[in-house]
């Protein structure tokens, strides 16, 4: 059988990328997951009669758009609007909207295809989707970003609403973005819905939204450290981006007793051997969310930091690292140089930061660690309870949300050690995380039949 298996494994693959050329970045989260199935599947040989794996990977619909917009000089612009719908087999789809130059179709499908996992992983109902565009709100005024979000959503609300498909935000879509966007969305339908998560406060947000995605991956790394009694008190934290996530993971593992010293952009990052405290995070807060600023003119503003253009963090000595930028931003050499400078735990705040062969260092080395669709899904367990608000016409306070993030991140955390639970009594997080989620999905899947 396991032969069997290996056969089957090695042609599904083979003709997942002649099918989906050029697309290496949906292909590296596909060989992934399948990988980690294989001792599952050998158990269970049904799923490859019922092509459960050929199904999960072919997008239920793919949704690709021209969005023409004016800038403030009066020139036309034209961006591409991409959302992939993966697959809905366990709730309406679920997933953000990314507004980054390197948005591509590739991206927009490995997005989908994690969110699919990652959402099943939260318990809550909730399918899997990703979309976005290749515009760069960065420099734009605020009179372009709303009206490229206007054009955007002119066409994609045609393809939403909250029994279909809700997204939210990701990279470079923040709360201003989704108010532009939900306003569009409601001046065409001439309805007030939850069709967009992430929404303000006053108008159907859920409290801890902003910081969900940090914060859970924090409670979900304590987890992780607590099954070697260890935890965040005293430790030195290595965290990459300066964005929402990140943000919020450093705010956490500061409150938890960590010591912060790294945040990154696209251009850098920040050491401050000193660490961050409150006020520091309070400037960063300011400089990222309010001016838009970059990440150098911290080391502008306190002298004990030092910036370095062009650079990663994972050089710097650690005993946990937390990367919140973006996809296959850990190679291997930046994760021989985690290990070398004391590193002992890798928890994923962003979606596929760790290249195939960092995962294989970090793994064979047997330090903890965690893929993104486990650790990160806090982010999204939110939104779920967002929605969940909206549909009761209920807003929880701050404390029955983050009460329902930790227990959702500990359940996720059960689920990993349940299936990822190795002979030797150690606990490979990304085979426990892919098996929990895909015999969800894959359950449901063959429950309603061929479609």
């Amino acid at each position: 059988m396991e032969k069997l298996v290996s056969r089957y494994i090695e042609s599904f693959m083979t003709e997942l990328v002649s099918k989906n050329p050029g697309e290496t970045e949906f292909h590296q989260a596909v060989g992934e997951v399948v990988k980690s199935l294989a001792p599952y599947i050998e158990m269970n040989p049904h799923i490859m009669g019922q092509k459960i794996l050929e199904r999960m990977a072919e997008a239920e619909r793919i949704v690709i758009f021209r969005v023409p917009w004016v800038d403030d000089a009066g020139d036309i612009q034209i961006n591409r609007g991409f959302r992939v719908q993966m697959n809905s087999a366990i709730g309406p789809y679920k997933g953000g909207l990314r507004f980054h130059p390197s948005v591509n179709l590739s991206i927009m499908k490995f997005l989908a295809f994690e969110q699919t996992f990652k959402n099943a992983l939260t318990t809550l109902p909730m399918g899997g989707a990703k979309g976005g565009s290749d515009f760069n709100p960065r420099g734009r005024s605020d009179a372009e970003v709303m009206r490229f979000c206007q054009s955007f959503m002119t066409e994609l609300y045609r393809h939403i609403g909250p029994d279909t498909d809700v997204p939210a935000g990701d990279i470079g879509v923040g709360g201003r973005e989704i108010g532009y966007l939900f306003g569009q969305y409601k001046r065409l339908t001439d309805s007030f819905t939850g069709a967009l998560t992430g929404k303000g406060l006053n108008w159907g947000g859920s409290l801890l939204r902003p910081e969900a995605t940090g914060y859970g991956l924090c409670y979900f790394a304590e987890q992780m450290l607590a099954t070697r009694g260890e935890g965040f008190n005293g430790r030195t934290v290595v965290v990459s981006g300066a964005g929402n996530v990140a943000q919020y993971a450093a705010q956490k593992a500061m409150r938890l007793g960590a010591k912060v010293v790294t945040l990154s952009d696209s251009d850098g990052f920040i050491y401050d051997p000193d660490g961050l405290d409150e006020d520091k995070m309070a400037y960063v807060f300011q400089l990222k969310n309010f001016f838009r600023g970059r990440i150098k003119e911290y080391a502008q503003k306190y002298p004990s930091a030092q910036y370095f253009p062009g650079q990663k963090p994972w050089g710097i000595a650690c005993d946990i690292a937390l990367p919140c930028a973006t996809q296959n931003e850990i190679g291997k050499a930046d994760a021989e140089s985690l290990l070398a400078g004391g590193c002992k735990c890798v928890a994923e705040g962003a979606n596929m930061p760790s290249t195939p062969e960092a995962i294989q260092v970090f793994q064979s080395a047997g330090i903890l660690y965690s893929p993104g669709k486990a650790s990160n899904a806090g982010g999204v367990a939110t939104s779920g309870l967002e929605m969940s608000q909206n549909s009761m016409r209920l807003h929880w306070t701050k404390e029955e949300v983050d009460n329902n993030l930790r227990k959702i991140m500990s359940d996720i955390h059960e689920a990993c050690c349940k299936y990822g639970t190795e002979a030797d009594g150690s606990v490979n997080y990304v085979k426990g995380a892919n098996i929990a989620a895909f015999m969800k999905v894959a359950g449901a899947m063959m429950d309603q039949g061929a479609v």
